[in-house]
């Protein structure tokens, strides 16, 4: 665990959060509002809502991750009791507002992305630039590590996740080349064996932007922590936890997520969700929001020189009728 009183403006300068001018003004945020971050990270987006929301604005966040819990608690401590920070996945988000006794909120947030802090630190594996086991779990605390994936799947169900997860076009090579290699113990080997079973393709143009292992460290990632599934499975319990007029925005970093959030937006700003062949509607679907973004808001070019990472963040917005 990471010690609180080495906590503070440093680490707050290190992880940056993304898009928080545009989502604290599409959320609408106002005095005395009730907010739900989600995902909290290191609670730069909650800091900024208690900003917008004073003198009496309220934000519940949550995480899965106990340092973040633990750095987002520091970072918000200034704010008293107008801030509480919980450790919990926001697939349990209904249990734990029901616990808080808040009936209705004005806003709930997703920042679907995980922090700088997480991706830096080797211990917990998730990127191959440092050497580190390969664990790659939000919450270190329980479930299977990557290493669990690499080492006991069968070279199909491998090749099939890195294909599902990572969108690798190579994904049966480079499964093919983890399974002869097992077992592998360290985010630096995986990442070595991914290099070497693509071959001469690093050195294709695209490959020098993109570490050849960029797609299996990712699809590894969500297989672990089952994210796509989480994402299904919050986004309705967002929804329903809001008040009418209430603001549901989500902040996604891939093609992968971002396609369930578009996808979820869509058939619930549509009364008719049937397929267009059916001559009558017979699903009885009412939509329950309007969609406040046609297109998702990207960061601009000076965000982006600031935060490299902002670079592929995607913003949909969206109102509870």
């Amino acid at each position: 665990m990471v010690e609180p009183e080495r906590l503070g403006a440093a680490e707050a300068r290190h992880h940056i959060p993304v898009l928080v001018a545009e989502v604290v003004a599409g959320l609408g945020v106002h005095s005395g509002g009730h907010y739900l971050d989600a995902t909290v990270g290191g609670g730069g987006h909650s800091a900024a809502i208690l900003e917008a929301s004073a003198p009496d604005g309220y934000v519940v966040g949550l995480d899965r991750d106990a340092e973040a819990v633990e750095r987002a608690r520091v970072r918000l401590g200034g704010y008293g009791d107008r801030a509480k920070v919980v450790h919990a996945s926001y697939v349990d988000l209904l249990e734990v507002l029901r616990r808080e006794e808040l009936q209705s909120l004005d806003g709930v947030l997703f920042d679907l992305g995980f922090s700088s802090w997480q991706i830096d630190d080797p211990r917990r594996g998730f990127s191959f630039v440092q050497d580190g086991p390969l664990d790659m779990r939000f919450d270190a605390s329980s479930g299977l590590m990557a290493a669990d994936l690499v080492n006991q799947l069968s070279e199909g169900a491998l090749a099939q996740v890195l294909f599902e997860y990572g969108e690798e076009p190579r994904s049966r090579g480079i499964a093919r080349a983890i399974v002869r290699a097992r077992p592998v113990r360290t985010t630096g080997e995986l990442a070595e064996i991914v290099s070497l079973a693509v071959g001469g393709r690093r050195n294709s143009r695209a490959s020098m932007r993109i570490h050849p292992a960029t797609r299996t460290f990712q699809a590894l990632r969500i297989a672990v922590n089952q994210e796509l599934e989480a994402i299904g499975s919050a986004l309705p319990d967002a929804l329903s936890a809001l008040r009418s007029g209430g603001r549901l925005a989500i902040i996604a970093f891939h093609s992968l997520e971002d396609r369930i959030v578009k996808q979820f937006l869509q058939r619930e700003s549509e009364d008719c969700i049937c397929p267009p062949e059916l001559p009558v509607c017979q699903c009885d679907h009412r939509r329950t929001l309007r969609v406040l973004t046609r297109r998702p808001i990207a960061p601009t070019g000076p965000e982006i020189q600031a935060n490299p990472r902002s670079r592929s963040a995607k913003l949909r917005l969206a109102e509870k009728l």
